[in-house]
């Protein structure tokens, strides 16, 4: 089987996708964007393994349960969207898979057979497959948040890749809660810029500008805590040869923020 894609994917804002009478048009670029993934992998993958930046552990975490429950991590929202239901099935045996490739590169891994969809991974997903009809196993980071250790998983899991498994990572470009808005324009056109920039070196200078993301311009004013663009380092890890594109950019995104998604492959 040819190697599909992997993606690193700006997911918005809390459960979006139910918002449309909220939010306007405010997320049609980003919605075109994701609905456009089935046709850029041919269809429907046999599996989505969703690294998402609402998920940490001490070890690389694995959810296995067959049939994951919601986690309606936000606050603030309308009632409803505490109703919302995306009823994709879990893959137990993919994530024993995943969980012995992380183990065999010298990476801890465990298994949670409890875990839930968190909103990284069922507002991202939901326009991409809204008939929830394609199983998904969530990896979570592991606590340090260090660069060097979740390309490596990348790494390991770039197997998968030939086996009819999506790798997504779920994050933001751009997160600074305290500065979402005209306060954070400057930054995030910054980071963005660089970002991008970087995403066009070759492979090795590549990573290596990725390694080294806290010398970029606005770094950690963009990022004052990296949870939400360490999923880039895994999706970056499992193609890490291989050549980028941008597949959605906004630069003024709620009216001011630079955001980026990017592919792999």
């Amino acid at each position: 089987m040819t190697s599909l894609p992997t993606y690193f994917l700006s997911h918005g804002g809390g459960p979006w996708p139910w918002m449309r009478e909220q939010f306007g048009s405010a997320y049609d670029a980003l919605d075109a964007s994701l609905r456009d993934i089935p046709r850029q992998v041919s269809g429907n993958p046999a599996a989505v393994l969703a690294v998402t930046a609402h998920w940490e552990g001490r070890d690389f975490m694995v959810s296995s349960g067959a049939r994951p429950p919601m986690i309606y991590d936000y606050g603030g929202f309308p009632p409803h969207t505490y109703q919302i239901r995306y009823d994709a099935p879990g893959d137990p045996a993919l994530a024993a898979r995943v969980q012995a490739l992380l183990q065999g590169a010298g990476l801890p891994a465990a298994l949670d057979d409890a875990r839930g969809f968190d909103h990284g991974t069922f507002s991202a997903l939901y326009p991409v497959f809204p008939g929830a009809d394609v199983p998904i196993v969530q990896l979570s980071l592991r606590h340090g948040l260090d660069p060097a250790e979740h390309l490596a998983a990348g790494r390991a899991l770039a197997t998968l890749r030939r086996e009819g498994v999506l790798i997504v990572g779920s994050g933001l470009s751009y997160h600074n809660l305290r500065a979402f808005n005209a306060a954070g324009a400057a930054a995030s056109h910054a980071f963005d810029g660089w970002l991008r920039e970087a995403m066009a070196l070759p492979p090795a200078q590549r990573t290596q500008a990725l390694l080294e993301w806290e010398r970029a311009p606005a770094a950690r004013q963009a990022h004052p805590r990296e949870e939400h663009l360490l999923p880039l380092m895994v999706a970056l890890g499992a193609a890490q040869d291989e050549p980028a594109s941008v597949v959605y950019h906004e630069e003024n995104f709620f009216g001011a923020l630079a955001v980026s998604s990017f592919r792999f492959g």
